[in-house]
């Protein structure tokens, strides 16, 4: 029997520590976790089994896979510094797996920078969220090499239902980019349509029933209409991660010389539930900004309130 390869596991937040769980599950060694937040690392390591990491050089050590999930583009430079502590120290051999959703150019400057140490780096974006990450059906989109991918592909597989090479590094974070701004819109779209359903005094069930047998149907009605209607905004994906990629969606327009309205708009509601306090709520709380009850509809941007 073939032996399975040693993972490592940086950033152990809702979807890296469901990922962990699951690599477990099906039976691979996660030797190593690290997360800034000691409490939430010595957790997930003794729920898998693994050795509690205090430095990132350890991680690296101790595995032969490292699969990360941070928070953006400042934190991936931070974890493969060039200098003092960094997953990059002794590399040579590794494959790093990294997960988090940052800019096309930072894959690229990553797997430049594994390449130098003797290691190789793939981007795996994930189109998918927490219950997905658990039960290991995530969707990935995979930049890199596909000699990497070939190496690792039966971890991304006990992580996924479907894995799609898009192409060399930063391909995949393009990609993503754009699967989030268009379910972003999508749902900023949805909210207001309920926002202004409940404006004019219809009822919100029939109106979300209407909406799935018409051309208003959408993937994001069926996992956020109830909930913006209940109020339930339990978070799979938070409104500050969906800024976020909103803006590195803009951005990337921009450098491409498009305007794109919508995209902007939807940012824009995304940044402003931040500025309200509720970036960690989920995507649907937007829905608090566009429901006339509602705390989040008490001012409009310029600070006028609704007459």
């Amino acid at each position: 029997m073939e032996k399975k390869l040693r993972i490592g596991i940086v950033g152990v937040g809702r979807m890296g520590s469901n990922m962990a769980l699951r690599l477990h599950d099906v039976g691979y060694p996660i030797v190593s976790v690290f997360d800034v937040r000691r409490e939430a690392a010595e957790r997930v390591a003794g729920l898998v089994g693994a050795t509690f990491a205090h430095t990132l050089r350890q991680v690296t050590e101790r595995s032969d896979v490292i699969i990360t999930v941070v928070g953006n583009d400042h934190e991936m430079d931070l974890v493969f510094s060039g200098t003092g502590d960094s997953l990059l120290e002794g590399a040579s051999g590794r494959v790093f797996i990294n997960c988090a959703t940052v800019t096309p150019g930072t894959h690229v400057e990553i797997e430049r920078r594994a390449r130098s140490r003797g290691a190789a780096s793939l981007e795996a974006s994930m189109a998918s969220s927490i219950t997905q990450a658990r039960e290991g059906t995530l969707y990935l989109m995979v930049g890199g090499e596909g000699e990497t991918l070939a190496r690792v592909r039966p971890v991304l597989e006990s992580m996924s239902a479907s894995i799609k090479h898009v192409g060399p590094a930063g391909e995949a974070a393009k990609l993503k980019a754009l699967v989030n701004m268009v379910m972003n819109i999508n749902t900023a779209g949805l909210a207001e349509g309920l926002g202004l359903a409940e404006a004019l005094g219809l009822d919100l069930s029939m109106v979300r029933e209407v909406f799935a047998q018409t051309g208003a149907a959408s993937r994001v009605l069926e996992t956020d209409g109830a909930d913006m209607q209940n109020r339930e905004h339990e978070v799979y994906f938070s409104a500050a991660h969906a800024a976020k990629d909103s803006r590195i969606a803009t951005s990337l327009a921009a450098d491409s010389g498009l305007f794109l309205p919508l995209a902007e708009a939807a940012a824009s509601q995304y940044d402003r539930m931040a500025a309200l306090g509720m970036g960690e709520l989920d995507k649907s709380g937007i829905s608090e900004l566009t429901f006339p009850s509602r705390r989040g509809h008490e001012s409009f941007p310029d600070g006028r309130s609704p007459e």
